[in-house]
């Protein structure tokens, strides 16, 4: 379980920084009354998932067994 943990807290980092630096890219800014107001278009579903497996990764790499 251990080599598991790992593997998903891998792939939920790279998850992470991939689909949060598209999300981030994908927002509109204009200017209302002179303060800069930015929108985002951005699905934000791949990166709610890439934290949830980064958190079940974390879990089984640092989970025992029981015995």
């Amino acid at each position: 379980m251990k080599i598991a943990g790992i593997i998903l807290l891998i792939l939920g980092i790279v998850g992470l920084v991939v689909f949060g630096i598209q999300a981030l890219n994908e927002s509109e800014s204009f200017s209302v009354l002179g303060a800069e107001v930015a929108v985002s278009k951005a699905n934000w579903t791949p990166v709610i998932a890439s934290g949830v497996v980064t958190v079940i990764g974390i879990i089984l790499a640092v989970s025992r067994k029981k015995k």
